[in-house]
C-alpha cells in the first residue's frame, strides 16, 4: 500500500531566528518529508511528505518546544 503525501500545518512558537532553525532541523529529519516552509504569520510551520506521522512530529517538537499544535492534515 502506497502511502498518501500529506500537508500539515503545525502552530510553532518561534521567537527567534535560533528557535525557527531549532524547529527546521527537527522537521526535517522526520522520515518522509519532502517539503517545509512558513506562512506568512511566521509561527505557523508547513509540512508535505510522504507517510509523514503528524502526532510524532508534534511530539519531537513539543520536546524542545514545550507547545505545539497541529492547526490542519490534509491529502495533497
Amino acid at each position: 500500500m502506497k502511502c498518501k503525501t500529506k500537508k500539515i500545518e503545525m502552530k510553532v512558537p518561534m521567537n527567534c531566528q535560533k528557535c525557527q532553525q531549532k524547529a527546521f532541523k527537527i522537521i526535517a529529519e522526520a522520515d518522509g518529508v519532502t517539503f517545509l516552509g512558513l506562512r506568512e504569520e511566521r509561527d505557523i510551520v508547513v509540512v508535505i511528505g510522504q507517510g509523514v506521522d503528524a502526532c510524532n512530529l508534534a511530539k519531537s517538537l513539543r520536546k524542545k518546544f514545550k507547545t505545539t499544535d497541529i492547526i490542519t492534515v490534509a491529502d495533497v
